[in-house]
């Protein structure tokens, strides 16, 4: 396998760099959760966000969007929500000549078939309709009328859902849950940051204008795939990817939580790990980049046990407690 080459590392730091900005001129503060979506989009991932309204879930995936000139759809999820809303169905074109003549069958691609998917409160549509996403994500490709239909690249799903409001939500099942690359909270903004944002949302701006007048792109389609390319090639030592191996079995015995994480999230370490080095401008992985990811690719990977949550323990708590008792190694 090729490796990355010094100018290579610097023109994608760079990318990076730009992108970061960019998307911070319409996301004020949440620094974080910037980072980690850029994490995940670098990783070729999804991201589920979870937070209470009014925190700029929207906005942000809006601003990722416009900063990098990509394709965007938002789907409102809704108890009456049917998979076809979201890859897709078959219509019939009378004007078409199929075998019985009556016409042909003619596909219309459904919101899916984008760069940048943002499903708005995933909760709150049934089983059914938030299992159309599996395929989607995991194969990026959707299947109508027997045909497998490629998704357009990059492609990238952005999940959101309330913490708080439980009423008329499903819980997402395990397996869909498992096909994100990390798990993002949001919380409330400091006292500086929070004047920022009323200051940008309300002075000369209408309530229903987004704060994106000042986002311009700075990266095409093809440097986001070029950036996919090169975390592919970040080098991964033995050591560490024996260290994210130990910090996932650790969650699997660890007190506190009924069931730990599987495979996939020992590979989600690693990807994410990968793209943290690629934006601080490193060809390597060490055993801080796989820490610093260890919360959002393993919270929603994990089950909490009746007892822990009877004492007020968050899963956030269990996993550093898990993650403190490996040791990381030294390089």
């Amino acid at each position: 396998m090729s490796e990355i080459t010094p100018d290579e590392l610097t023109r994608a730091s760079g990318w990076l760099d730009a992108l970061r900005a960019q998307v911070g001129k319409a996301v004020v503060g949440q620094a974080e959760a910037i980072d980690q979506v850029l994490v995940a989009l670098v990783a070729s991932g999804h991201v589920l966000i979870e937070g209470v309204p009014g925190l700029g879930k929207t906005l942000l995936a809006r601003a990722l969007a416009q900063a990098m000139s990509l394709r965007y759809a938002r789907v409102q999820f809704t108890p009456d929500l049917m998979p076809s809303d979201i890859t897709g169905h078959s219509v019939l074109d009378p004007s078409g000549r199929g075998e019985s003549g009556i016409g042909t069958l003619r596909v219309h691609q459904g919101p899916v078939f984008t760069n940048l998917l943002l499903a708005d409160e995933i909760n709150r549509a049934p089983a059914k309709t938030q299992s159309a996403l599996r395929e989607v994500m995991q194969e990026y490709q959707v299947t109508l009328e027997g045909k497998a239909l490629p998704l357009p690249k990059p492609f990238m799903v952005m999940a959101t859902q309330n913490p708080i409001d439980t009423e008329g939500t499903y819980p997402l099942p395990e397996a869909q849950l498992d096909r994100f690359l990390l798990k993002i909270d949001i919380g409330f903004p400091s006292h500086e940051e929070e004047n920022a944002i009323v200051q940008l949302t309300t002075q000369h701006r209408a309530g229903n204008q987004f704060p994106l007048d000042a986002v311009t792109p700075c990266l095409a389609e093809a440097h986001v795939i070029e950036l996919q390319r090169l975390a592919c090639l970040v080098h991964a030592d033995a050591r560490v990817v024996d260290y994210a191996v130990r910090i996932a079995r650790a969650t699997r015995d660890w007190p506190g939580l009924s069931s730990g994480a599987g495979p996939r999230g020992t590979m989600a370490l690693i990807r994410a790990a990968r793209a943290t080095s690629l934006m601080c401008g490193r060809d390597f992985i060490t055993p801080d980049d796989v820490a610093r990811q260890a919360l959002p690719a393993l919270r929603h990977r994990v089950m909490i046990s009746p007892d822990a949550q009877l004492e007020g323990r968050g899963v956030d708590d269990l996993l550093r407690g898990a993650l403190d008792s490996v040791e990381a190694p030294r390089l």
